[in-house]
């Protein structure tokens, strides 16, 4: 139980005390900064502690977001500072520098919770400091500055400010104008109840899944039922950040489960409504694939992209002054957030189709919407990229080389081809990536299955993959390296099972392509997470990208038609057990050992 230390003289009529106990806190009282220290010693390290002015007058939410946020080691309000057991040994430290003679501040404040803020300041210590807005949080010196207080606290709505809190700042159209104003409620209502965002992203999940049942039925009655419910999926899907942010109930496992299981239920609704198509008599499966790889392709260029630009510079090139420019005008903001088709856009369309149209007008709508908006936020980031003076850093460089999904052949022949690639253009890890890509998908879909081409492709790929990644990927469109590979591998797959041409095939192949995108997000959540890629030992052993597209491609030639479906389908469940088990037990290890919270506000725009 976290444990709030009250310091100085209790206020008469005062509610700080019910206020802390309210938010989880066991209150003590400590008459000075000696005695406050006492009472810090005796808090067991592996608890949150807090020092408390008595004459604090606020918000509860201001005390909330001061005080209970678990993201941050140490945060502060006027009045009140906290530590995580990750901070304790910087808050005891500037605890003792307050108790000893003379101080350990030359700030003359008050406030011994002040004091100590102030000391954790001088020392470097990195204090998170919340944005109150119109919240209230002060340290009185009178009576008359107190009254004053409590009449600016009763002016303000403590649990409007909360709700509005609740709500991302920036998001798309549909989700600001058609879910939040109701969704927000729904989060209130999970919290008084002690649901968890945990609880409402895995019944999300399970609507979703429901949704998929009831496409995968063939019938109007049942995509009518799914575009019902794939709303209320994503309704839900608001609803367990929003409670998040209600609550301050962020953890790094909960933004990993928000994070995959987004991508786990668009997923499973493609293949239902696929299947559903089948029951109809219309063969979707390359569509829902292609989908698929679209949607996945577009995903990580936004994470390479932001990864590669994470630590840099502001972005001073005459492209993003543009952009600044237009989000300064308020249609252009939401046209420009619809028109890249964010998940509240992409999922109101498809649940709309589903109900009205069929599975195939629904894919074509929705593989035309993406590539409309992978080209528009593709193109406006490599001419930012060309544009801009940065220099990327080795996180940044690190960063993209773990997202390449570089494999044990890709990381010989890097070795070998180093000197070579330190003499090549700026751009040649980009261009070197997408002409590989393109010799192994061309080949796959314009010559015929079982003959040698693709494999051949597939050689030149390895060695064109190789030479891309064998120098550090600090280049302005090294960015693009990432998103080219996956474009690479997924497209092949699509293609040699199309070709194959014998029932079950595509399936397989979307069972395969899914698997494998699991595998990539969970690496852009390990390291969104500052939790590292996945170990050397499971990329090596799911063969990295340009291993997988290889072996695919000589089962191509070497297999049937038949038996190529089911290859497919054994390296689709091989690939899924490997990558999943490791996965779950890294995500279940790093929540137990309590690793940093964080909160994913989504997939970018």
């Amino acid at each position: 139980m976290p444990t709030a230390i009250l310091t100085g003289q209790p206020v008469p009529g005062s509610s700080i005390e019910s206020e802390l106990r309210s938010l989880g806190f066991d209150v003590q009282h400590a008459s000075g900064a000696a005695d406050t220290e006492t009472l810090l010693a005796r808090v067991p390290a592996a608890e949150r502690v807090a020092v408390v002015d008595a004459r604090f007058v606020g918000h509860p939410h201001a005390l909330r977001l001061g005080l209970t946020d678990p993201r941050f080691p140490l945060a502060a309000v006027p009045g009140a500072v906290t530590a995580r057991p990750d901070g304790r040994q910087a808050l005891t430290r500037a605890m003792a520098r307050e108790n000893s003679a003379g101080g350990g501040t030359a700030l003359a404040v008050d406030s011994l919770a002040d004091r100590i803020t102030a000391a954790l300041d001088a020392d470097g210590a990195a204090v998170h400091r919340p944005e109150l807005g119109s919240l209230v949080a002060a340290v009185p010196a009178d009576p008359q500055a107190r009254n004053e207080a409590r009449q600016a606290v009763a002016a303000v709505d403590d649990e409007a400010v909360r709700l509005k809190s609740a709500v991302k700042a920036r998001d798309g159209f549909v989700t600001t104008f058609a879910i939040s104003p109701y969704s927000r409620y729904i989060a209130r209502w999970c919290a008084r109840r002690g649901l968890t965002p945990n609880q409402v992203t895995t019944a999300s999940l399970l609507t979703a899944l429901i949704a998929a049942g009831c496409a995968a039925t063939g019938t109007r009655g049942g995509f009518v039922a799914a575009g019902v419910l794939l709303i209320a999926s994503f309704v839900l899907d608001c609803t367990d950040g929003q409670l998040a942010r209600y609550s301050l109930q962020y953890s790094t496992l909960g933004a990993w489960l928000d994070a995959t299981f987004d991508r786990a239920k668009e997923y499973a609704y493609y293949a239902g409504l696929a299947l559903g198509a089948a029951r109809g008599g219309d063969d979707v499966w390359a569509l829902a694939l292609g989908a698929m790889v679209l949607q996945t392709c577009r995903h990580v260029v936004d994470f390479s992209f932001n990864e590669a630009n994470h630590d840099a510079a502001a972005n001073t090139s005459p492209t993003a002054a543009l952009s600044d420019r237009l989000d300064s005008v308020g249609w252009t903001v939401w046209l420009r957030r619809m028109i890249v088709l964010p998940i509240g856009e992409r999922w109101a369309m498809i649940a709309v189709l589903t109900a009205v149209t069929t599975p195939r007008i629904t894919f074509y709508a929705l593989l035309i919407g993406c590539a409309f908006a992978a080209t528009y936020t593709t193109a406006g980031r490599v001419l930012r990229s060309l544009t801009r003076r940065a220099t990327r850093t080795d996180r940044a460089a690190k960063a993209l080389s773990d997202l390449a999904d570089s494999g044990p052949l890709a990381e010989a022949g890097a070795k070998g081809l180093a000197r070579t690639a330190r003499r090549l253009p700026g751009f040649a890890a980009p261009a070197l990536a997408l002409l590989g890509g393109l010799a192994v998908v061309a080949t796959a879909a314009f010559t015929d299955f079982g003959g040698p081409w693709p494999l051949l492709g597939a050689i030149v790929y390895v060695l064109t993959s190789a030479l891309a990644v064998a120098r550090p990927l600090k280049g302005a469109l090294d960015w693009l390296v990432p998103p080219f590979f996956r474009a690479a591998e997924y497209g092949t797959v699509l293609a040699l099972a199309a070709k194959a041409d014998v029932n079950g095939a595509l399936p397989a192949a979307f069972g395969l392509v899914a698997a494998v995108a699991y595998h990539h997000y969970d690496t852009v959540y390990r390291i969104r997470g500052d939790a590292g890629a996945p170990p050397q030992w499971l990329v090596r052993t799911a063969g990295g990208h340009e291993g997988r597209t290889l072996v695919i491609t000589a089962l191509a030639v070497l297999l049937t038609a038949t038996q190529f479906k089911v290859a497919l389908t054994v390296l689709a469940v091989a690939v899924a057990l490997v990558v999943l088990v490791e996965s779950i037990r890294f995500w279940v290890a790093a929540h137990k050992v309590g690793a940093p919270a964080v909160h994913d506000e989504g997939e970018p725009a």
